[in-house]
């Protein structure tokens, strides 16, 4: 049996896949404007790389993180418990408790926005809170927090077991008045730039992001970049146009790679044969292969200087300089997508996850010689003796 195992060993270990190359993106911004676009870019390029079989792709917040505020966190977490409370006190017909205890469950949850995924608890507080003061009589504030209801969640459902017939009718009032329809401005900016933003769970863009028209009242604000710790607030909108800046704080992974940038700068663009700096980092960061590029504004859009690094020895095997006009028309992705399978073509990587003959075909394939992946190259057409000489004729040649 002993005998037979280790016959058996070799073939084994002839039949075992390949171990997938750990690859990653990783742009470095050399001014302001650039830092703005970097991260949207750096997602663009590994979406692209994913296309290709035999690697597994990186994200920048698996290399360097993307932790949830601990303090939102714990403030979520006491503020769900101050809901369960004041509910329960609302059902035994204790307003008063009920009043006091979702007014402190409403401030604790201020601080819980960063933790949320969707406007529970906070809509359901701000719910039992309008129904308690429209109970009481204050008719006004329950409108006024029935707006805030609304602009983080114009479709909340209200129970018309827990809640009286008058106030369901007051929330229809509200939603139809002309007060619900009035609109704001807002304005998300961050330090440092290129930060995802996420209003009510949606995401908007990547900061600086103006976002027009939204409903006045609260929503729930979250920006995201990998390497630093998540951000969240209640954002209060109203008429005037309002601005909000996020002071982002980097993780010890993302400080370690930011004190390398310099060096690995300077070898990307000087576009030499090797670069051991971009080896030392990749190496730190668990990487095989790594696709560094520095990005600079200019007058119209950035200049991007790219290459394609072997980890293990820095040598550079592809490289591409080339100017990028921006997402104005949402041709940013396509354009990325492009240059990553220029360099990866390029090195002889050629095989792809997908075996579907037709999976990368859009009908425009003789506009570009440039293939996704290797799966689709576009090869021309020889005519072949017999064939129709107008085959391949389309009568337009002359223009």
């Amino acid at each position: 049996m002993k005998a037979l195992a280790l016959i058996l060993l070799p073939a084994l270990a002839l039949a075992a896949p390949p171990q997938s190359r750990r690859v990653s993106t990783l742009l470095v911004p050399m001014d302001p404007g650039a830092e703005a676009s970097s991260v949207q870019m750096e997602g663009y390029m590994n979406e692209a790389l994913s296309h290709f079989a035999g690697m597994s792709v990186r994200k920048s917040e698996d290399l360097f993180g993307m932790p949830e505020d601990p303090e939102a966190r714990a403030s979520l977490e006491r503020g769900r418990k101050g809901y369960s409370e004041s509910l329960a006190a609302f059902d035994k017909k204790e307003y008063e408790e009920a009043e006091r205890k979702v007014r402190a469950t409403l401030k604790e949850l201020q601080g819980a926005a960063g933790a949320m995924r969707g406007c529970s608890p906070l809509c359901d507080a701000l719910a039992l809170y309008a129904a308690v003061l429209h109970l009481r009589g204050d008719v006004e504030e329950a409108k006024l927090a029935l707006i805030d209801l609304m602009a983080l969640s114009p479709t909340h459902e209200l129970s018309p077991k827990r809640f009286t017939r008058e106030f369901l009718a007051l929330r229809v009032q509200v939603a139809t008045s002309r007060t619900s329809l009035l609109r704001g401005t807002a304005t998300v900016k961050s330090r440092p730039a290129g930060a995802r933003v996420f209003v009510d769970g949606e995401a908007v863009g990547y900061t600086p992001v103006t976002l027009p028209a939204l409903p006045i009242g609260k929503h729930l604000l979250r920006v995201e970049r990998p390497g630093f710790r998540q951000h969240g607030q209640l954002m209060e909108v109203g008429t005037d146009d309002i601005e909000v800046t996020a002071n982002l704080v980097p993780t010890s992974s993302y400080k370690a790679y930011d004190a390398q940038l310099d060096r690995v700068a300077g070898e990307v663009n000087r576009a030499g044969e090797k670069a051991s700096g971009v080896a030392a980092m990749a190496q730190s960061l668990g990487l095989d292969r790594v696709m560094v590029g520095t990005l600079r504004s200019n007058g119209e859009g950035s200049e991007l200087i790219l290459g394609y690094y072997d980890a293990r020895t820095g040598q550079r095997m592809a490289g591409r300089r080339m100017s990028v006009q921006g997402d104005e028309y949402g041709q940013l992705k396509q354009e990325m997508e492009r240059v990553v399978n220029h360099l990866v073509n390029g090195v002889g990587e050629k095989v792809s996850k997908s075996r579907d003959p037709l999976d990368s075909r859009g009908g425009m394939e003789d506009w570009s010689s440039e293939d996704r992946g290797g799966r689709a190259k576009a090869q021309d057409k020889k005519a072949k003796a017999g064939d129709d000489p107008l085959d391949s004729v389309s009568g337009t040649e002359d223009w």
